[in-house]
């Protein structure tokens, strides 16, 4: 009885301490470092919101900067040629 009160406690605890918040929206930064090793450690970290700061980062791990291709597509708050179902071609007439 004892252990069954124990265990309602602690349970009821842990609900309280988790704190449920909704997840936050996905930032895409237009730069990316790309890192490639010999040793198979390869790896990429899109969070640069320059070129400069990239190149800073790149260069003292060994990595090459890249355009973020999920910024081009959805971080600069334009959407898409595919997602709005337009492109850039010409239509013929």
């Amino acid at each position: 009885m004892i252990m069954t009160r124990v265990a309602f406690a602690v349970l009821a605890s842990a609900a309280l301490a988790i704190d449920a918040q909704p997840a936050a929206a996905e930032i895409y930064r237009p730069w990316c470092v790309q890192y490639g090793g010999s040793d198979g450690d390869n790896g990429t970290t899109c969070a640069f919101t320059s070129f400069e700061q990239c190149m800073m980062t790149a260069r003292g791990g060994g990595g090459f900067c890249v355009q973020n291709p999920w910024y081009l597509a959805y971080g600069s708050g334009q959407k898409s040629p595919e997602s709005t179902g337009r492109s850039n071609r010409t239509k013929r007439r």
